[in-house]
């Protein structure tokens, strides 16, 4: 799923669909949700349809698909919303380099409040530079 998602976050939200990430990156939102959260909704379309075409004959690859980018979405959901943007206000201390690193990358990701000339488009995997950063200091 990461090669995916680094090739849809640089291409398809920071390319054609910047009108809805980019509320992310300049904070131009009022209230709790921005328009970036729509994005949820988007990539849940083709999970649930992977599910519903993956169980019809037993469980088959497609429903696996849709499994995977389930996982991924919570994933995404806890590290990227909860972790590091602290949407809800839990899991703000920690100690842990890979996790230091990830939120270290996004930061950097941040500081481009633009959708050209970004960088770390990643989620999971982060250059090498971030974690190199935090686990000399461990």
């Amino acid at each position: 799923m990461e090669p995916i998602t680094w090739f849809i976050h640089k291409y398809v939200m920071h390319g054609f669909l910047w009108s809805l990430h980019k509320d992310h990156h300049d904070h131009s939102h009022e209230g709790a949700f921005e328009k970036n959260d729509y994005f949820f909704f988007i990539f849940s379309i083709p999970a649930i349809l992977l599910f519903y075409f993956g169980s019809r004959d037993g469980l088959t690859f497609p429903f696996f698909l849709g499994l995977g980018i389930t996982l991924y979405g919570i994933a995404y959901f806890f590290v990227h919303d909860i972790f590091i943007h602290q949407r809800i206000k839990i899991l703000r201390d920690t100690n842990s380099p890979y996790l230091l690193a990830i939120r270290r990358a996004h930061k950097q990701h941040h500081k481009h409040v633009q959708k050209e000339d970004g960088e770390c488009f990643g989620f999971l995997f982060v250059p090498i530079k971030y974690f190199k950063i935090y686990f000399k200091n461990s």
